[in-house]
């Protein structure tokens, strides 16, 4: 087995899904890591914490420097299959979220351990998942894979952590192309505020936000955008999830 990554990425069905961004099949690599049961796949770059509890499960994978995008990837959906290795791949495809990243390793060559350094695209894959398309003593296996838009259940989710003058708003469970590249928010008495990507899918506001019912503007890589009006009620406190609307 050769393990690479110590982030993720997960994903809901192995059906397939809509392309997104007219992308057609590109050729990468893929290993695991995590365990058989993927609790080696929690936390990870994206900030999404328990994986499970936030509904990505198993299906999730590590994003290798090409590919990460410097966080902005967290939460994009790709469906990978095997390909030509005939002795490891099993057939059929999976679908997995970005919630991790694969760091690169500039002691190893790219080609002997080095999998995740750049160039290279790569993921490396909950150990689950993984078995779905190879087998496990395989190791490292080269897929195809190419960006499907991502299906969720339920509405966007809004976790807001921080604290008054500093909200830090993590945003999960999002549909469509699935990751975000721009957010606003609007309280009651403020007109739409522009917020900053602090990290991962962690997304900040400096302004004062306590007291005030809150919308959320939220717009993905494909340039689509969705309103979430009034999803936090003017009680909200620091540490709670709200839900909001979502891309279809």
């Amino acid at each position: 087995m050769i393990l690479v990554g110590v982030f993720l990425v997960g994903f809901l069905s192995f059906v397939p899904s809509t392309v997104v961004h007219g992308e057609g099949w590109v050729d990468a690599h893929a290993t695991f890591y995590g365990g058989g049961d993927a609790s080696g796949t929690m936390g990870g770059a994206c900030g999404y914490g328990n994986l499970y509890s936030q509904g990505y499960g198993t299906n999730t994978a590590a994003l290798s420097t090409a590919l990460f995008n410097s966080g902005l990837s967290c939460g994009s959906c790709y469906e990978i299959r095997c390909a030509n290795d005939p002795k490891w791949c099993l057939p059929g495809s999976i679908v997995v979220t970005a919630t991790n990243f694969c760091p690169p390793n500039n002691a190893l060559p790219s080609n002997a351990g080095g999998w995740c350094n750049p160039p290279l695209q790569h993921f490396d894959l909950s150990q689950p998942v993984f078995q779905h398309i190879a087998q496990y003593r395989a190791g490292i296996v080269p897929v195809s894979y190419r960006r499907v838009a991502c299906r969720r259940s339920g509405g966007m989710r809004f976790t807001i952590n921080g604290h008054s003058y500093f909200n830090l708003v993590l945003i999960t469970n999002v549909g469509g192309a699935g990751d975000v590249h721009g957010v606003a928010v609007k309280g009651s008495r403020t007109g739409w505020q522009s917020m900053s990507r602090n990290w991962g899918q962690n997304w900040q506001s400096n302004n004062y936000l306590n007291g005030q019912s809150l919308s959320f503007k939220v717009t993905t890589s494909d340039g689509r955008t969705v309103v979430s009006s009034n999803c936090v009620p003017s009680h909200w406190s620091f540490g709670q999830t709200f839900t909001g609307a979502q891309f279809r």
